[in-house]
């Protein structure tokens, strides 16, 4: 992959956890009080409705429940937990807590993408999750257990989640739009008979819940996950998820721009930081190491000459294809569309 594409790639699913460090502050400020169930389903069901909409395509063969799986990860238990931690901690510190994710991530790709554990990788996600502390962390950030479980389980829903999509890869012939509003449907409806068990509607909604509901499922859900598994398809885990180290410079700006919060010399060093960890995760070109393989001066081998009097013979064609990789043995499920 050439450095500009990985750039342009990496630039654009920042976008992603960028929307999501606005989530903190609209819960807080504009969706009725104590709410995550509520705000987890108005912000997963009808984006992904719309989506399935647009796309009139339905799962088939083994991904049923295969987006069942992933809807669940990616949207419906990470969405509920999430909304709990960013009800029951200030907004820094259920960032600091969600800052695990990476070290998740780390871990499950090595045992399920086989990708091997380096020292710049380990370095990267220590640096990140002490950004991130330097950043949220204040004198006056308080540590709710229930906020601080549920950071961490949804964390840990969420790394699921990212290695088991690039595991397992998009259908063929699935429009990446169409991949999204599956996750999100599922999910959606997973949390939507938990929702008006558990909580109900509220009484009354005004206006400005409305506007709330409508950003976090327009902007949040809709624009953001698209994006988002465009990057992780297009990227390795381990980067996509330090990228999500964007939500709480987001929700730290948020604070300081809307609601006049002060950032002290701390709180600037844990961004740099943070931004320091991002680019230690970011992916080499593989031509880069390739070359770096190649001792200086060597030239390819020779090819070798057949002796006088006798014809080189052809190299047989294989009988048999290759097997492709696990994501893609799963592509023929669906037809194209």
């Amino acid at each position: 992959m050439k450095p500009d594409r990985i750039a342009a790639d990496s630039a654009l699913t920042a976008l992603a956890p960028l929307v999501w460090g606005s989530t903190y502050l609209v819960t807080t400020e504009m969706l009725p009080p104590d709410r995550p169930l509520l705000a987890a389903t108005v912000r997963a069901l009808p984006a992904g409705l719309i989506l399935l909409a647009i796309g009139r395509t339905l799962p088939c063969g083994s991904w049923w429940w295969r987006a069942a799986v992933l809807g669940a990860l990616n949207i419906g238990a990470f969405l509920y937990l999430l909304f709990v931690a960013a009800y029951h901690l200030p907004g820094g510190v259920a960032a600091l807590v969600m800052a695990v994710q990476p070290t998740v991530v780390l871990v499950l790709s090595a045992l399920l993408l086989k990708e091997r554990i380096t020292a710049l990788h380990a370095t990267a996600c220590a640096l990140g999750i002490a950004g991130v502390g330097l950043l949220a962390l204040t004198p006056r950030a308080g540590l709710d257990p229930v906020g601080v479980g549920a950071g961490l389980l949804g964390a840990l829903s969420m790394a699921s989640g990212i290695v088991l999509t690039k595991r397992w890869g998009r259908p063929q012939g699935v429009g990446l739009l169409t991949f999204t509003g599956w996750q999100l449907s599922f999910g959606g409806l997973l949390l939507l008979p938990v929702t008006l068990i558990g909580e109900g509607l509220p009484g009354a909604v005004s206006g400005r819940n409305l506007a709330g509901f409508a950003y976090l499922g327009i902007i949040g859900a809709l624009f953001a996950y698209a994006i988002w598994f465009r990057g992780v398809e297009r990227l390795p885990a381990l980067t996509v998820s330090m990228l999500g180290f964007a939500s709480p410079l987001a929700a730290t700006a948020l604070g300081y721009l809307v609601l006049h919060e002060t950032l002290s010399p701390a709180q600037l060093a844990g961004a740099l930081t943070v931004v320091a960890a991002v680019v230690l995760a970011r992916p080499r070109p593989a031509g880069n190491a390739r070359r770096r393989r190649k001792p200086p001066g060597a030239s390819p081998a020779p090819a070798p000459v057949p002796p006088p009097g006798r014809a080189s013979s052809p190299v047989p064609a294989p009988t048999r294809a290759a097997s492709p990789d696990p994501a893609a043995r799963h592509h023929d499920n669906c037809p194209d569309t």
